[in-house]
């Protein structure tokens, strides 16, 4: 009874239902059904960790628990362990073959780790036998979106849109695309769900959004901004997000990672010279600049791998903890960085492309694991580049970009960790700036060749042309020629930046030079 006590309250009253559990599991330490729902509040409030040892508890007492084993893969899968979950997703559907849910994860897992044909393939096996599940269309049309069929991917979204119109996901994903201009129908069906007061926070932020892009495209940015502003407060008012916490980070780097800390471990390291590590904020041009390296024919590109925050989450007080480490320990992680960056490879390039952008944080750590890496870091506009980010509704991840004074501290601390590691490692990171890039490719992609130690290839000046996965917001951008407009984009909107502007300070007047470098130039 107690069980079903808490299985009634999970949803509303968390705190609750944890101490019903945890006193029932006090009298029967063995309830494997007790275990596996304490395991799913631990998971709904993010502590994946804590859920994956309940799991592998309830799994022990009883294998053949197969609630238990699905919410143990799904739990991988949120850790950024797909081939882990994959393993857990077979067992189960030798088991249960026919499962729309077991399989519409694995097509997940295997999309993370490249696989994209084959979940394509396996997302149409699910759609076949039960067409109406809206959010496995949604989850086909992103796969394709991937791969580069953008009108099959457009027509998955709008039929999950059919099914369900307050989907506001799948409305998002179709703004998402950038290329795609709703019609005044769309505008309309997405307000009049909108107006429906009944409708949960999930889809009305994603619909604001989708508004806000529909209103730009209209040349009407007060509206647009007012959806943006409206997506942006719901969703920030979901997430824990410290700007000083980013700040004291930053901090205890510069504290750390100094000069004569570099110089006493010279030669540390995993010394393979193959990652190449895109960087900066995101909505940089990231995207750009792995496309124009993955058209390289020594070059693979692969994604935003997740494994560099993992590896740092491994170090006891990072970053200060950086300074514990031994040389051992530093080769043994660019050593592990390597084989789990290897599960992402699809051919045999010797150097590959990890574009995580938030990476820059991370610096240190690669020039300490990884010191024959390559290092580029992709600069843009601070407006145009907070503006981006601000109108952008991001999968998982950036906490920082749903508040424009989070957003303005955020860019000034990564600028600011950018130019100490200019300082005390200089001439090891080499720098795009988009507005440059873009300007006058040639030189620029010649000189960003040259900073990874290859030869001039001239594919990478058509790199539109090269047809691979992208699985990022730029996905179709990078698939048409370079241009300059969205740099611009901001300029309409600039009456209600003024606290983005504020937080930038003087990062703004000093671009693209950090402000302690622009007043010693």
């Amino acid at each position: 009874m107690l069980i079903d006590a808490a299985l009634a309250l999970h949803d509303n009253r968390l705190d609750i239902a944890e101490r019903l559990l945890r006193g029932y599991l006090k009298r029967d330490p063995f309830d494997a059904r007790a275990i596996r729902m304490l395991a799913e509040l631990a998971g709904r409030i993010g502590r994946n960790r804590d859920a994956e040892t309940l799991l592998r508890r309830a799994l022990e007492l009883a294998p053949g628990f197969t609630a238990a084993r699905a919410n143990l893969a799904i739990v991988l899968y949120r850790q950024n362990r797909a081939v882990e979950a994959l393993a857990e997703l077979d067992t189960l559907l030798a088991i249960e073959p026919d499962h729309p849910g077991h399989a519409n994860l694995k097509a997940a897992a295997l999309g993370r780790l490249g696989g994209f044909e084959e979940a394509i393939a396996l997302y149409e096996r699910v759609l076949a036998s039960a067409p109406a599940q809206p959010k496995v269309w949604m989850s086909y049309g992103h796969m394709l979106k991937t791969v580069g069929r953008q009108a099959d991917g457009v027509a998955a979204y709008r039929r999950a849109i059919a099914i369900r119109p307050a989907l506001g996901e799948a409305w998002w994903s179709l703004a998402n695309l950038k290329t795609v201009r709703f019609d005044d129908a769309d505008v309309a069906a997405m307000t009049a769900q909108l107006d429906d007061a009944t409708i949960g926070v999930e889809d009305r932020f994603h619909l604001d959004f989708a508004l806000g892009k529909a209103w730009e495209e209209r040349g009407a940015p007060d509206r647009a901004f007012a959806h943006y502003a409206a997506g942006n407060a719901l969703r920030r008012a979901q997430i824990s997000y410290d700007a000083d916490e980013t700040t004291r980070f930053v901090d205890t780097i510069a504290a750390t990672a100094t000069a004569p800390f570099f110089a006493a471990r010279a030669g540390w390291g995993c010394q393979a010279p193959d990652p190449i590590f895109v960087l900066g904020m995101p909505r940089a041009g990231s995207t750009l600049v792995e496309q124009i390296l993955a058209s390289h024919p020594l070059v693979e590109g692969t994604t935003e791998l997740p494994d560099l925050p993992a590896l740092s989450r491994r170090i006891a007080d990072y970053p200060a903890g950086l300074a514990t480490l031994t040389a051992e320990r530093a080769r043994e992680l660019g050593e592990e960085y390597l084989r789990r960056a290897a599960v992402q490879r699809r051919t045999d390039r010797p150097f590959f492309v990890d574009k995580l952008p938030n990476n820059w944080a991370h610096v240190a750590l690669i020039r300490l694991i990884l010191p024959n890496a390559t290092i580029i870091d992709a600069r843009r506009d601070p407006r145009a580049c907070c503006f981006s980010n601000y109108k952008q509704h991001f999968a998982r991840g950036q906490g920082f970009s749903y508040a424009l004074d989070d957003m303005g501290r955020y860019y000034r601390d990564y600028v600011r960790m950018m130019a100490h590691v200019d300082r005390v490692q200089p001439g090891r990171v080499h720098r795009v700036i988009h507005e440059a890039l873009v300007d006058a490719p040639e030189p620029h992609i010649r000189a960003l060749l040259d900073a990874c130690g290859l030869p001039f290839d001239a594919a990478c000046l058509s790199a539109h042309r090269t047809e691979r996965a992208v699985r990022t917001a730029s996905s179709e951008q990078v698939r048409q020629p370079i241009f300059r407009g969205g740099d611009r984009a901001w300029r309409p909107f600039a009456a209600h930046l003024a606290p983005l502007e504020q937080a930038l300070g003087d990062v703004i007047a000093c671009y693209p030079l950090a402000p302690d470098v622009a007043s010693t130039t």
